[in-house]
């Protein structure tokens, strides 16, 4: 197998990474400090994807697209969290289960009445367009480069947030007692309701960086928003570092698996159906990896109370 190959499925294990950990760092943001199972959230992940296209279409400028995107989503969460989950949190999670997935249909509908049902396409900014020369002369996608890039910022914003500022000294006060927060006279009210803004922002992010790569339809985020799900189990609920490290442990096992798995195989079956076998083994992959993590970590990775 030719070096180049591997390296470029490296990279591109690293940005689907990055992407996933967009969508799971909101999610497992939302139930470490509301305790609440917010299937909704790849309606958000869609709402931002929309967001961005449309205001793209409309002004030439991706940039101004991505910031309708996140400003779009937050709106979008805000008002959910106000109108809808604010009533859920006392609720047993079925409740929650049924409530949110009942926002799918909704934000679907919703948005096929607004947009159609006919997909829309997003052009990469011109800025980010071409390629770059890796090792061994294989060119890899500039805009590619620049969601690993996103990812980190936002890590590291999310670290910062987290750690130094008042506001994440209550989000984590939330998270371990949110009574006590609640006596000393905080609002937690308006606490929630900007951490639900926050995580549905971040998940209008990745709808929107993801856009340029692949169309923007009716329904693209509950497949993301099961990997979200698989991410948060790997890294420990309610962990930031955790979704970090289990997305890209997902991003990289299951796109190199891809192409692993069929060379593999190809050695002792013909190469047709080693690349049909090896596919479906490849899609199974991450399943096989969360089962083993949570056989030796039952709490996963980095659970909330370590970080």
């Amino acid at each position: 197998m030719q070096i180049p190959l591997l390296l470029e499925q490296l990279l591109n294990g690293l940005q689907f990474g990055f992407m996933l950990f967009l969508m799971a760092s909101g999610l497992t943001l939302i139930f470490g400090v509301m305790g609440l199972i917010n299937l909704a959230h790849g309606s958000l992940y869609m709402v931002g994807a929309f967001a961005c296209a449309a205001v793209a279409a409309a002004t030439g400028s991706f940039w101004l697209g991505l910031v309708a995107s996140l400003a779009g989503a937050a709106a979008a969460g805000a008002l959910v969290e106000v109108l809808v989950i604010r009533r859920l949190y006392g609720r047993d999670h079925l409740d929650q289960v049924l409530a949110t997935f009942a926002l799918i249909l909704i934000f679907s509908e919703g948005t096929r009445w607004l947009f159609g049902s006919f997909p829309l396409y997003l052009d990469i900014p011109p800025l980010l367009g071409g390629a770059l020369t890796l090792p061994g002369s294989a060119p890899y996608p500039i805009y590619r480069l620049a969601i690993i890039g996103a990812g980190l910022l936002v890590a590291l914003g999310l670290y910062l947030l987290i750690s130094r500022t008042r506001l994440g000294m209550r989000i984590r006060a939330g998270e371990a007692d949110r009574e006590m927060i609640a006596a000393l006279g905080i609002d937690i009210r308006t606490l929630y309701t900007i951490v639900f803004a926050l995580g549905a922002a971040l998940a209008g992010m990745a709808g929107a960086l993801v856009g340029a790569l692949q169309s923007v339809q009716v329904g693209m985020g509950e497949p993301v928003l099961i990997l979200a799900f698989v991410v948060i189990v790997i890294g420990g609920i309610g962990s930031i570092r955790g979704a970090l490290f289990g997305a890209l442990l997902v991003g990289v096992v299951d796109t190199t698996g891809r192409l692993l798995l069929p060379l593999a195989l190809s050695s002792f079956i013909s190469p047709s159906a080693a690349a049909s076998t090896g596919a479906a083994l490849a899609s199974m992959l991450i399943y096989v990896l969360m089962a083993l993590i949570l056989a030796l970590r039952p709490r996963g990775l980095f659970p909330a109370a370590a970080g």
